[in-house]
């Protein structure tokens, strides 16, 4: 993509297929932007990248755009493998290892916070389904971790890489610009042809994430507009200021139908089942569920949607707030 700054693309058992991992040369050997999931088919890619594309050089350092197990699931492995320290943002790298450990308290939680935004039986029993199969991609996590913050220095093979943290997709999301090359490695935070998951879950299920993902966009807009996008899902990309823009108008258009299915009380998971009817039919109703959850919350920011909490049932709707504008 640009001197000593090399491509891969891992495959993900996904509907999502594939996650975007790069390598940048540097001095002593190899720096790599995430890992990919902790599958056969990875361990296997990876060692054929070390023998070959890397040329055998060693790779020093594993750093982490954020914690989500199809970037880091395979983080354990890598850092063992090739004796690599581990770079990532704190809360990153502890929800993770969070998640890779309490995963039996997890189902019982996710349960509860399902049931009280809408969902039935026979939803459960697929959400639950789908969740044990995705959780086998996240592996061991590293035991230690160099720490990384908003506005640090990464430098990497004569680059110099601004890190920017960012909220919404994940708490705290590390994308690189280098100035120099007007090069950003955006990881899941812009994505040329997709929007990033932006959702609520059962582990702040009252989070207002789609705020957060909205005011992040700013400090991508700052950025130059001909600097090149290398993302984490999708091909590399110019036009940022473009893609961004077109990702504010699309969170924007979810919000008016969404608000519209709320002129009379209803569940989330109602909702859902009608923003994103295809991706339930796929068996993805958990991340629409999660999504819907995620505009909701904007909309009560905004006072355009009221919380309804019905005391028998703990079930939660919203409705829209009477005589209340459109925000934008």
């Amino acid at each position: 993509m640009a001197p000593g700054v090399l491509w891969s693309r891992i495959p993900l058992p996904l509907r999502l297929n594939h996650v975007n991992v790069w390598a940048l040369e540097d001095e002593a050997g190899w720096t790599v932007i995430d890992a990919g999931p902790d599958t056969m088919a990875a361990r296997e890619i990876w060692e054929t990248l070390f023998a070959g594309p890397l040329r055998g050089k060693p790779i020093t350092r594993l750093i982490a755009t954020h914690g989500h197990l199809d970037h880091v699931g395979l983080a354990g492995w890598f850092v063992q493998r090739q004796d690599a320290c581990f770079t990532a943002t704190l809360t990153e790298w502890q929800g993770a290892r969070l998640r890779r450990l309490g995963e039996d308290d997890a189902a019982g939680q996710m349960d509860r916070f399902l049931i009280r935004h809408g969902c039935d039986p026979q939803s459960l029993q697929g959400f639950a389904s789908h969740r044990a199969t995705t959780m086998k991609l996240l592996g061991e996590q590293p035991p230690e971790l160099v720490r990384i913050r908003e506005g640090d220095e990464v430098r990497i093979g004569g680059r110099v890489w601004r890190v920017i943290v960012a909220g919404g997709h994940a708490d705290e999301h590390a994308s690189f610009y280098c100035e120099a090359d007007r090069i950003l490695i955006a990881g899941d935070q812009v994505l040329p042809r997709i929007t990033p998951v932006i959702g609520v879950f059962p582990s702040q299920p009252l989070a207002d994430p789609l705020s957060d993902y909205l005011a992040s966009l700013t400090r991508f807009e700052d950025l130059p507009p001909d600097c090149l996008v290398l993302p984490s899902h999708g091909e590399p990309f110019f036009g940022l200021r473009t893609r961004i823009a077109a990702l504010r108008e699309h969170h924007e258009e979810r919000l008016a139908r969404i608000l519209e299915l709320v002129a009379e009380p209803a569940t989330c998971w109602t909702v859902a089942a009608s923003v994103f009817a295809r991706a339930v039919s796929e068996g993805q109703g958990r991340l629409a569920l999660a999504e819907s959850l995620a505009h909701l919350h904007r909309l009560a920011r905004l006072g355009e949607v009221a919380t309804l909490h019905d005391g028998h049932d703990e079930t939660i709707r919203f409705v829209r707030t009477a005589g209340r504008p459109r925000a934008s």
